[in-house]
């Protein structure tokens, strides 16, 4: 099989699994709290990390990293693990995963906002109308349609989900300037982002042996939402000729998603959801086309 082959392979591996998660988010949260999840996903997460990288016999980069590294690590591991999935996972205990799911997906919309000030990005007014067209998506999802009423089904739980979304894209920004090796990184940041969450769960949680059920959705999302998931991402991306042959794929994941959401969470797909999610990519691409760049 050629690199291009295994790419393709890899991505669609990828993209399937990332599907299932918001199921898993939602079937889980019914036997741990969103702080508990996230403890225990993370260790998982930790753990495959960490034997990724021994497999690999790249160990000896995390003697290499300087303490200024060390620091970056610290900083990034703030934004991603602990307040990304605090946040997220709070809005999957509050809203139905269908509406928690696309809402999230906004973040490539807010990353063209927040290039703005922070990278000193000059964004062209065709790209405000599709950023436009993408927060109709927003408003069609979080009112369940009725958006001159107004009305939001959970206005806390939108919130927190579009929240969620400005913290991936502050990560995505400030990762990219990162050159380590992508597995390493992640797994200091995670090993950061646990002393973070440790400290919050013992303050505003518990610390307890979960059942089987829990147990099984914690190792779950720690495998397949931040380990193996990520390691298949991050070698498609090496393989790949270019992103561009492989980034599409990326737009199946929230209809999938709706799909998985149905027949495994058991929540009826509103047609609102469905328009909403549709604005919202429509949007994505549309900002993301070279002619609007």
């Amino acid at each position: 099989m050629d690199k291009q082959k295994q790419a393709y392979t890899n991505t669609i591996i990828a993209v399937l699994l990332w599907s299932t998660v918001a199921s898993a988010f939602k079937i889980s949260l019914h036997y741990l709290d969103f702080l508990q999840l996230l403890f225990y996903a993370s260790i998982v997460s930790i753990m495959f990390l960490f034997a990724t990288l021994l497999i690999q016999n790249k160990l000896y980069l995390l003697k290499s990293y300087s303490q200024k590294d060390y620091l970056y690590s610290a900083l990034l591991g703030f934004f991603n693990p602990f307040l990304y999935y605090i946040i997220l996972f709070k809005a999957y205990s509050l809203l139905p995963a269908q509406e928690a799911q696309p809402l999230n997906y906004t973040w490539p919309i807010m990353l063209v906002l927040l290039s703005i000030p922070l990278l000193g990005q000059k964004v062209r007014l065709k790209s405000f109308f599709a950023i436009g067209i993408s927060f109709l998506g927003v408003l069609t999802i979080s009112t369940q349609g009725n958006i001159l009423g107004f009305r939001f089904t959970n206005f806390g739980g939108a919130l927190l989900a579009l929240g969620s979304a400005v913290i991936w894209a502050l990560f995505w920004i400030y990762n990219t300037r990162d050159r380590r090796d992508d597995i390493a990184k992640l797994l200091l940041n995670f090993i950061f982002g646990f002393i973070y969450l440790l400290i919050v769960l013992l303050f505003f949680s518990k610390i307890t042996i979960p059942d089987i059920k829990g147990l099984l959705g914690a190792t779950y999302v720690g495998l397949f939402e931040m380990g193996i998931t990520f390691v298949l991402w991050s070698k498609a991306l090496k393989l790949s000729k270019t992103t561009a042959k492989i980034s599409n794929f990326i737009y199946l994941v929230p209809f999938l998603s709706l799909i998985a959401i149905h027949f495994f969470v058991g929540e009826t797909i509103l047609f609102s959801t469905i328009i909403g999610l549709i604005f919202i990519i429509i949007g994505i691409v549309l900002q993301q086309h070279r002619s609007l760049a």
